[in-house]
């Protein structure tokens, strides 16, 4: 359920559910039960394996991007994972964090340490967000942690890294052609 509400003194606009002992679900849960906002994240955590890690008994603290989140994404990440399917654990494993953190916890942080082992940058103005995506919902309880939902995709280095070796190879086989194009043209000039 879509909802308006404040975190600290940040007017926010996301998804709030309140989950009771007696209807607990763990985060994967909680994300299933949301698929016009969370299908894409499902069917990533799924589709790398790490649905049962996720309902595992944590306690996690996860930054849960919107399916507008991954239909925003850049497209050298589509390229990317269509080369290194794998790196999908890492963009994934990059959004948890042990421990459950409530908002409040994450907002006094500058830096929080992700199950992949590579820090989160946390910035509490101008508006709460995590690395470049903002925080549009907080304190999503699970029976295994908490969800704070995202508007981006958060890229681990290693994306990064892929992306650039991607480009350094188009870009020599350009520079390649390039070359060949001009010998073949002042050959042909002769």
């Amino acid at each position: 359920m879509i909802k308006k509400f404040v975190v600290g003194s940040f007017l926010c606009m996301g998804i709030f559910m309140f989950t009771s002992s007696a209807n607990a679900q763990t985060i994967v849960e909680i994300a299933q039960s949301d698929p016009d906002t969370f299908s894409s994240l499902v069917d990533a955590v799924v589709a790398q394996d790490l649905a049962e890690t996720l309902s595992s008994e944590g306690p996690f603290t996860v930054f849960a991007p919107t399916n507008d989140a991954f239909a925003n994404l850049p497209g050298y990440v589509a390229a990317v994972l269509e080369e290194d399917p794998a790196l999908l654990t890492d963009i994934l494993l990059y959004h948890v964090v042990g421990g459950e953190l409530l908002a409040a916890d994450v907002l006094a942080a500058t830096e929080l340490e992700t199950v992949l082992g590579e820090s989160l940058h946390v910035f509490s103005s101008p508006a709460p967000r995590v690395d470049s995506s903002s925080i549009i919902a907080t304190d999503v309880m699970a029976d295994n942690g908490v969800v704070h939902v995202i508007d981006e995709v958060l890229l681990p280095s290693s994306v990064y890294d892929a992306a650039l070796f991607n480009a350094t190879l188009q870009l020599r086989n350009a520079l390649r052609l390039y070359v060949a194009v001009l010998t073949d043209q002042a050959a042909d000039s002769q």
